[in-house]
């Protein structure tokens, strides 16, 4: 028994399919499914159901499953502690990021990140975060890049920065600041269903859970693009964050307005579930985020008491 059969097992449980499981361990399948019976026939167990499709794990093999996990959690442990010896960061992170921060905050952090830490290699993917919190539980992430506070027990974060919210659309130009109660007189444009920031924009703005924009128009946006787009052409507001608005066109910074004091703003934050964590790389690549990012963001230039965390 190794440790590289009950990674095999971990993922054909993850997977249910041996060719899945093959692909994503980086080896043939018929590699995998004779270190898996190997496993099998040396514990004198059935693991896996293989007549069923998708594959089905077996009652014993449930129980294999978990104990699989703590063994390779363990091992992993003994090679980070090891690493930490030496102060080296490398290896593999897996990393989720809400789609609303990762198409500004990504090409910023990216170059020194993989600068300062070349022998790790980062896999990152865009979801939500009720599915990074999930996956952060399963072990199949790392780590996640969200808003918080998520209010859930069973996860830690390291809070980055605080990122301040604006609007965008037809305010009357001449007003350059604006207070939340304000926007429910105009057509709201929201994110589809699952964005926090949707959340974050009916709470702010005490607005009800379904605006119509168009008589005859339901839209699920998934991206800010959308939603000026519309904006451009139908009219009305939406929320937007602080690191998009640096990437919009002079001329569409015209059309923001920021919010009066208290400042609402959304705290970002790095998440990791502890049994799985790899504490020693989260807190190094917060520390490169932190400093790379926070230097320039508006929230600096207010007090603490003249910001409001906006809630989820």
């Amino acid at each position: 028994m190794n440790i590289q059969q009950l990674e095999y097992i971990i993922a054909v449980d993850r997977l249910k399919n041996f060719t899945k499981a093959a692909e994503y361990c980086n080896v043939t399948q018929a590699t995998l499914s004779a270190m898996v019976k190997k496993l099998e026939q040396e514990l004198g167990i059935v693991i896996f159901d293989r007549k069923k499709n998708p594959t089905e794990t077996t009652e014993i093999g449930i129980e294999t499953i978990e104990n699989a996990k703590k063994v390779v959690l363990h091992s992993q442990l003994l090679k980070d502690n090891a690493k930490k010896s030496i102060g080296k960061i490398e290896g593999k992170i897996r990393i989720g990021i809400i789609p609303t921060i990762a198409n500004s905050l990504l090409p910023k952090i990216l170059k020194p990140i993989l600068e300062n830490f070349p022998d790790l290699k980062l896999e990152i993917s865009e979801q939500t975060t009720n599915s990074i919190t999930k996956q952060l539980k399963e072990g199949q992430l790392d780590m996640g890049i969200v808003a918080t506070p998520l209010h859930d027990t069973e996860i830690e974060d390291i809070v980055l920065f605080y990122e301040t919210l604006m609007v965008y659309g037809d305010i009357d130009p001449v007003q350059n600041y604006i207070l939340p109660d304000e926007i429910r007189n105009h057509k709201i444009w929201l994110l589809e269903e699952g964005h926090c920031l949707r959340e974050q924009f009916i709470k702010l703005c005490s607005l009800k859970k379904k605006e119509k924009m168009v008589e005859n128009l339901k839209l699920e946006a998934s991206s800010f693009d959308t939603l000026l787009n519309m904006i451009d052409e139908f009219g009305g507001l939406t929320l937007i964050p602080e690191l998009y608005y640096n990437t919009l066109s002079t001329e569409r910074k015209k059309q923001v307005s920021f919010f009066n004091a208290p400042i609402p703003v959304r705290e970002m934050s790095i998440i990791y579930h502890r049994p799985y964590a790899k504490i020693r790389t989260i807190e190094a690549l917060a520390k490169i985020i932190h400093s790379t990012i926070n230097k320039d963001l508006i929230s600096n230039k207010y007090k603490k008491s003249e910001l409001a965390i906006t809630q989820i």
